[in-house]
């Protein structure tokens, strides 16, 4: 009898717990076993459990759905493995928990839920990656907010200042083994201006330093798809977060087994992982490669030693130095005293990674250095640690006057020099002021901005029309970068796309100049100029234009009921306009951009084709 008990247990329990497969939410009385996953709604990822290659022990986690199981973005039971599949469900505290094949629980959400929600809640896998437990307006717990080894668009590397908690990366211990590694990535918790990537408890790679809040162009491909890097460091819970103009692309930052630091984007043509960027990148991306007062310049390790001490400085340990032993760096040639006469001599070294700014903090006895950064702000410490050369800063490095032809300079020189790039940029300001309202006279073209609304005045004279001038961010966003399936036709000019502008979610024509065109700057302005101009009924309104980097573009009014040569031309459509109607329509098409005559003209000539052809 005892066998036949069980079955029935068995049984009552598959029939109260029911199968989750093929739904984006899972709720009380749900679970995901064996090959059961959840799929977001868009069916980008999707949640169960898996074992990796070479590994009989499995976890739940979360993947690209249609990437090979490499692509895994979280794992819930890093630390617990199970020796077979487990159960996923919610628990009686309302908390998503895994259990193992005894049903004990091995990982939960712990999150703190009213009584009055724990029969309530659900967990529910969005489209971003994001597993969240919540009930109604409510949410209780997130995976954004714990991230593995893998950040998405949406998930922010953070620390409060006030508490310490912290959100970091942490690698796999290898490409086979999920659990956690020996690589973390996190804001530094004694500046909390800069991140690191440590191996266990030693510095292994350091980022660029943060100031204030600000959103940058990290990095931008040829068909124009933009990664935005974003950070705050002003406030207490301070955090380094990304996104990417094109959500559709499936993108991630992973942090390896062997603490490189992947900005991935997955090729659906070549099924793989293109590579856009990685750091440490070489030699010189390590942390204090060349130990201190020395710089690496990269480029030069291929054929001698990367690193070099600073002017006025010498090896440490000359013989370890020789065989490309850099740890103990460089020390001074002649020894500086403060107060002693020699103070404002001071050496520039162009163009490298500011210091670390730990360093600052921890050395305060003497201003031996000093740099000042991209925001006017001037640092002073006694130990640069971490100088290579890279486009950014310029740091000065006080020296011995004895060393001063070392290209070095004085406080007096600093001065002159000072006093020079003010009255250079003054008579630069003046010729660019002055060639910029001579182009306005030629061009009939001025850029106005006024907070966040940027307008362009086309025409010339009195007749001017101001235009808004749109974001090429916008325009890309608008046309899911200029996406096929946005495109309507194309002419003369370029291809023309469907776009929804973000700013007010209203449908446009979006004429993009091809640089296959032959046409140019001056063909766009003709163009510009003309239809700013001409306001009729029987024409598309000009709404506004781009011109950012390469890019020349004409945003019209869209029109829903497709052009008039549909009607013309269709066999079923041109039965519906009569000859009456016809000779009340006034058509006006893009050939009069060529043909537009004075008053007094009889012919006009054309340099280029302008208009459909």
């Amino acid at each position: 009898m005892g066998w036949l008990l069980c079955s029935l247990v068995t049984l009552l329990l598959s029939y109260i717990l029911s199968f989750c497969t093929c739904q984006d939410k899972i709720v009380r009385g749900q679970y995901i076993t064996g090959n059961r996953t959840l799929e977001s709604s868009l069916g980008t990822f999707s949640l169960g459990f898996f074992n990796p290659e070479n590994s009989t022990k499995y976890f739940l986690g979360i993947r690209f759905n249609t990437v090979p199981n490499t692509a895994l973005v979280w794992i819930a039971n890093r630390e617990s493995p199970l020796d077979s599949p487990g159960l996923f469900m919610l628990s009686s505290d309302g908390n998503l928990v895994v259990l193992d094949d005894t049903r004990n629980p091995v990982w939960s959400t712990n999150a703190s839920i009213s009584a009055s929600a724990m029969n309530h809640t659900a967990g529910l896998l969005a489209d971003s990656g994001n597993l969240v437990l919540s009930f109604g307006e409510d949410t209780f717990w997130q995976s954004f907010d714990h991230p593995s080894d893998t950040l998405l668009p949406g998930i922010k590397i953070s620390m409060n200042k006030t508490s310490g908690q912290r959100r970091r990366l942490t690698s796999w211990a290898a490409l086979d083994d999920p659990q956690p590694g020996r690589f973390t990535f996190s804001i530094d918790p004694k500046v909390q201006v800069q991140c690191f990537t440590w191996n266990k408890t030693t510095r292994y790679w350091r980022s660029s330093i943060y100031v204030g809040k600000d959103t940058r162009t990290a990095f931008q491909n040829t068909s124009g798809t933009a990664f935005f890097l974003s950070s705050n460091f002003d406030v207490d819970d301070v955090y380094l977060s990304y996104s990417v103009s094109d959500s559709s692309l499936k993108l991630r930052s992973w942090l390896s087994p062997s603490g490189q630091f992947k900005l991935l984007l997955w090729q659906d043509t070549g099924k793989k992982w293109l590579e856009l960027g990685n750091s440490p990148g070489d030699n010189c991306d390590f942390y204090a490669r060349c130990g201190p007062n020395s710089s690496c310049r990269r480029g030069e390790y291929l054929t001698s030693s990367p690193c070099k001490c600073l002017t006025g400085f010498k090896a440490q340990f000359p013989n370890q130095s020789a065989v490309g032993d850099w740890s103990g760096g460089c020390v001074r040639e002649n020894v500086l005293t403060c107060g002693s006469g020699i103070k404002g001599n001071f050496s520039k070294l162009e163009m490298v990674k500011l210091p670390d700014y730990s360093v600052l903090l921890n050395n305060r006895s003497m201003s031996e250095w000093k740099y000042r950064d991209l925001f006017g702000m001037v640092w002073r410490i006694t130990d640069l640690v971490e100088n290579h050369d890279i486009a950014a800063h310029d740091v000065y490095i006080r020296v011995h006057g004895s060393e001063l032809g070392k290209k070095g300079l004085s406080v007096n020189s600093l001065k002159r020099t000072l006093v020079i790039a003010i009255v250079s940029a003054a008579i630069g300001f003046l010729t660019i002021t002055f060639g910029y309202f001579l182009w306005k006279k030629q061009f009939g073209r001025i850029l106005r901005v006024s907070g966040n609304t940027s307008k362009v005045t086309a025409g010339g004279g009195k007749t001017d029309t101001e235009l808004p001038l749109f974001s090429l961010r916008s325009i890309l966003a608008a046309t899911n970068n200029f996406s096929e399936g946005n495109k309507l036709g194309e002419g003369g000019f370029g291809p023309v796309y469907k776009g929804i502008l973000p700013e007010n979610q209203e449908a446009v024509a979006i004429k993009r100049l091809s640089k296959k065109s032959g046409q140019g700057h001056r063909e766009f302005m003709n163009e510009l100029k003309l239809i700013a101009k001409l306001q009729h009924t029987n024409l598309a309104r000009l709404l506004g234009c781009c011109m950012e980097e390469d890019e020349l573009i004409l945003i019209y009014e869209y029109m829903p009921n497709r052009s008039l040569d549909k009607f013309l031309f269709d066999p079923c459509e041109k039965a519906k306009l009569d000859w009456g109607t016809r000779f009340r329509i006034i058509q006006v098409s893009d050939f009069g951009m060529a043909r537009s005559f004075d008053i007094n003209q009889i012919e006009a000539n054309t340099n280029k084709v302008v208009g459909t052809y």
